[in-house]
């Protein structure tokens, strides 16, 4: 029988579990069948994007606050020394901000009175990149305590703020509301999106609170292989989960150092490859020097950074068209105008000249696929006749070079053809739909529950990818090995709970914004840009479209004005734009560069650790706790970190393909490999050593497998040709088999073995619902 109190935690996890189901699953699966509005918002809408992440919040507060008064923290801490220590630093935490706030000022007067737009950028930059440095330096440490924990002593909301920082990866800050902008609500097609990113990211932070982080944390680990040791010893569960650790972390940090030198080169104009070096710096100064002491200050600088720079345009643009600087609470009435202006366009007759002439353009380019030879060829032919005639004719230089740039563009050879004239095909046949291929802003899946077979099993495929890769999102949340350890630094379980709260309340700062910002920014596209005369157009469109993949636009059909289907936004350009867009000054165009480039740094460096760590800690060292061999273990740490840091900036010079689509299929490879085991082992004493490797083993295996069968790019790599899809769920959500299969494999094989002996097993402090530690 279980206690009495015991069975209250129980009860407790049972309802706020039952609660997030509701409010993430539930909602999503009944999206269509949810009409009528919420005060201005499309009701489906704002449930999803608004919400359910009240109630998330509201989820892992109610947690935090019921669990600590059910177990009062022991504190390892003299109270008056701690309360003196967090006085000190909320003073300088507000100095900071006050500091930043004045410095962002003087900029903005400086360059209203002439400072030249390079001078800003450097500054700014400089300035930004010198301070992280600066805090590394200061807080370089070699006590093993410091370097893997920061001496378990950070009050809670300073560790949100940092973990905050270390979550919204650039992916986040500069990609997320571009999706949003050209997915809708839930992507197009068979291929998921939207809004299952907002849920996905937030919901995950329940599982975290309620199933993960603070049993971690009154474990006193150092990292998340360690808990492995602790829980099942041997030394095979901890090394899988170390290896494991590398693999989800590296893809991840190298998409962060690709955009770290996209966003470089960008603000200050050097090369891609040296902005990744100048940013590498920054990182390996702080994260070398002073490991996870370092890391949390520069995080928790780095994230005052990104929300401001995210939330000052936003909320300029909603003040704009609607008076209210509140952007989450005042873009609805915008969703309406985008509803009507959707099917305005809909039935344009210039828009569907424009949707005509991008389908005959997909038509020609389909033909030339039938024989790419003879098209190649009778194409090179056709245009040096051509040339010949203008040649002939003494026709002006201007024609006579465009004839010849034209045969010159042409591709060199077949299979250069070949890959050319797809794209082309592709890229027209999508131009060719309504809206560009763009999803409806508010409607929830494609196709249509009541409409033809073919209409009903779209709608089917689109519901069920945007559940799996919420499901992946949301669990691969909770076994993300560098989120994880950030409720370490805690200085004890109660605080970890609080953490976790502040976490989400700060991340979610940032992901009411981004659905607010992509609805004003294409209701600013929508309604002030299509229909102007292209030579109306404004300037920062002719500054942008300098680089076709943000931004494009041309006069299909010939008519001198702009139509929606003549105009291409990149997602990353909502973000990077929103400044120029809204008018503001140069200097908020360079602190939301700047906002990106500390997202991507703060990420980087609690990948950088992790791996460096997983590499030492867990693989090398195993964790030994000789006094005499920490010193050498936090050496070899830092030694890891640069090796990685190095290897993953070459990758990142390579410009890799698919690299953002494999950053998302972390989340299934984390929560492949080590949730089930790990919350089994939390949760329920019979699970064994034999389980938690056959659990980690299949759900991985399954996971990666998944992933080559059907991921282009890995196909590729591995000479398979077809996707292999299991009922239509894309390669991106692949933990969605991968999770079950390993919590189905640790249950049975854990069945199937005889219990841990005592001394194999440390299960002090107790695991579970007890509370008691």
């Amino acid at each position: 029988m279980l206690d009495t109190t015991t069975q209250r935690n129980w009860h407790l996890h049972a309802v706020l579990l039952a609660l997030w189901f509701v409010f993430s699953f539930g909602i999503v699966f009944s999206a269509r069948d949810l009409s009528g509005t919420f005060f201005s918002w499309p009701l489906a809408y704002w449930l999803t994007a608004q919400g359910a992440l009240l109630v998330f919040i509201a989820i892992v507060l109610v947690f935090a606050l019921v669990a600590n008064r059910r177990s009062p923290e022991v504190f390892q801490f003299d109270p008056a020394e701690y309360g003196s220590y967090t006085a000190s630093l909320r003073r300088r935490f507000f100095g900071f901000v006050f500091g930043l706030l004045l410095f962002l000022v003087a900029l903005g007067v400086a360059e209203q009175y002439g400072l030249p737009k390079a001078w800003v950028a450097g500054i700014f930059l400089s300035v930004t990149l010198v301070l992280y440095a600066v805090i590394g330096v200061f807080a370089r440490t070699a006590d093993a305590n410091e370097y893997y924990v920061a001496g378990r002593r950070i009050p809670g909301v300073y560790n949100g703020m940092a973990t905050a920082a270390d979550w919204m990866s650039a992916a986040s800050f500069i990609s997320l509301a571009g999706g949003l902008y050209t997915q809708g609500f839930s992507g197009s097609g068979s291929q998921p999106g939207g809004l299952a990113y907002v849920l996905g990211w937030t919901g995950g932070f329940c599982l975290v609170a309620l199933l993960v982080a603070p049993y971690l944390r009154s474990m006193n680990l150092y990292t998340v292989p360690d808990y492995f040791r602790v829980r099942f010893g041997g030394h095979w569960p901890r090394r899988i989960a170390a290896w494991s650790a590398v693999l989800c972390s590296f893809t991840y940090v190298v998409a962060q150092l690709y955009g770290v030198g996209l966003i470089t080169s960008r603000l200050t104009g050097v090369h891609f490859e040296i902005g990744i070096l100048l940013a590498l710096g920054g990182v390996l100064v702080c994260s070398f020097l002073g490991g996870m002491r370092a890391v949390t200050w520069t995080q928790v600088t780095q994230y005052v950074v990104v929300i401001l720079a995210f939330l000052i345009p936003v909320s300029w643009l909603s003040y704009q068209q609607t008076g209210n600087p509140l952007a989450p609470l005042a873009y609805g009435q915008q969703l309406g105008k985008i509803t009507q202006m959707e099917q305005a366009f809909a039935v344009s007759p210039q828009e569907q000249d424009v949707i005509a002439i991008y389908a005959r353009r997909a038509e020609e380019f389909k033909r030339k696929l039938v024989d790419v030879e003879s098209s190649l060829a009778m194409e090179r032919e056709e245009l040096r006749r051509q040339l010949r005639i203008l040649g002939d004719s003494k026709a002006p230089d201007a024609q006579v070079q465009a004839a010849r740039k034209a045969l010159a563009s042409l591709p060199k050879d077949v299979n250069a053809a070949r890959e050319l004239w797809t794209k082309n095909w592709l890229e027209n046949t999508e131009k060719a739909k309504a809206l560009g291929g763009m999803a409806p802003q508010t409607r929830p899946f494609a196709g249509d529950p009541e409409g033809s077979a073919s209409e009903q099993a779209e709608f089917s495929t689109s519901r069920a990818n945007f559940l799996a890769l919420m499901f992946c999102l949301m669990v691969g949340t909770a076994g993300l090995p560098h989120l994880l350890t950030r409720y370490y630094t805690t200085p004890g379980v109660a605080q970890a709970r609080r953490s976790v709260a502040w976490s989400l309340i700060f991340i979610t700062l940032l992901y009411l914004s981004a659905p607010a910002l992509a609805v004003l920014v294409k209701y600013e596209v929508m309604a002030n840009l299509v229909g102007q005369p292209f030579d109306a157009l404004p300037a920062w469109m002719l500054q942008w479209s300098r680089d076709p993949n943000l931004l494009s636009f041309s006069d299909v059909n010939a008519d001198g004005v702009l139509q929606f289907a003549e105009l291409r936004v990149g997602a990353d350009l909502v973000m990077l734009a929103s400044p120029d867009i809204g008018g503001l000054p140069y200097v908020v165009s360079v602190l939301v560069a700047a906002g990106g480039l500390a997202a991507a740094l703060s990420t980087a460096d609690g990948l950088l650790l992790t791996i460096g760590n997983a590499l030492a800690h867990d693989v090398y060292f195993e964790g030994n706790s000789n006094k005499a061999e920490a010193m050498r273990r936090v050496m070899l740490s830092k030694f890891a970190l640069l090796v990685v840091a190095l290897m993953a900036a070459y990758a990142a010079a390579q410009r890799p393909a698919g690299i953002l689509y494999l950053v998302s299929a972390s989340f299934s490879l984390a929560g492949a490999a080590f949730v089930p085991a790990m919350v089994l082992g939390i949760f329920w004493k019979r699970m064994t050593r034999a389980g938690a490797v056959a659990g980690m083993l299949a759900g991985l295996g399954t996971t990666v497998g998944y992933l080559v069968l059907n991921f282009l790019v890995l196909r590729q790599w591995f000479g398979f040709s077809e996707e292999h899809l299991w009922f239509g769920i894309q390669p991106v959500s692949a933990g969605v088999f991968g999770v079950p299969v390993g919590l189905l494999m640790s249950i049975l094989v854990s069945l199937l073995t005889a219990p841990d002996s005592a001394e194999d097993r440390n299960l002090s402090p107790p695991l579970g619902l007890g509370y008691n530690h």
